[in-house]
């Protein structure tokens, strides 16, 4: 990868940044949607609020990089590294992510409904009531990942591994048919499972 060049200034909607690199800034209500970011790096960037709605992330890494509040619905993310990032209360919703990692990351209410994850990889990230609602999961992993409150409503789910997680799962067990979950989660999940199934265990 070539030397990035460092940015400077505001970030404008439908614009291409590419080999930009974006450091200790903050982006407060930052009205960006539809850019694309290519060959980019993000370190000690914070976005607080704002619209990146339709923007895309390619072979873009970020690091210690926040987003409070943003909406990054409908977003494309390809071949992206996010290692120490903190989403809190994002909109992303109808995302398409492929090839992209979450490492080291904390992730709370975000809304993954009616998204398509492919060849995505959790590694020990902490997930707080994260929505897979309607989402579709492809080849995604959970190792190390602490998930509470998970929501898998109506998702559809392939070649998902959840082995090596701890599991909050407060909706959609019908929808882990297919998903690889080790011995210890079996016996967590046992009861909840049971419940769906409407199995009564008694003695």
């Amino acid at each position: 990868m070539p030397e990035l060049t460092a940015f400077e200034g505001d970030l404008e909607p439908d614009e291409d940044y590419e080999g930009a690199r974006f450091a200790d800034a903050t982006f407060d209500e930052a009205a960006a949607g539809g850019c694309h970011f290519l060959d980019c790096s993000f370190v000690s960037v914070s976005f607080s609020g704002g619209r990146l709605r339709k923007s895309r992330f390619t072979d873009v890494t970020l690091r210690d990089t926040r987003f409070v509040a943003t909406d990054l619905a409908e977003t494309g993310w390809q071949d992206t590294t996010l290692a120490g990032c903190v989403l809190a209360g994002v909109q992303a919703f109808s995302a398409a992510l492929r090839r992209v990692t979450f490492r080291d990351g904390k992730l709370d209410s975000v809304n993954f409904r009616n998204a398509v994850l492919t060849d995505v990889a959790f590694e020990d990230c902490v997930l707080r009531d994260a929505d897979f609602a309607s989402a579709t999961l492809l080849r995604v992993s959970f190792a190390g990942c602490t998930l509470t409150g998970a929501d898998f409503t109506k998702a559809t789910c392939t070649e998902v591994d959840l082995r090596g997680a701890q599991l909050g799962i407060t909706g959609g067990y019908e929808s882990l048919r297919g998903v690889t979950i080790d011995s210890v989660q079996l016996v967590t999940l046992a009861p909840y499972l049971a419940r769906h199934l409407g199995i009564v265990v008694d003695g």
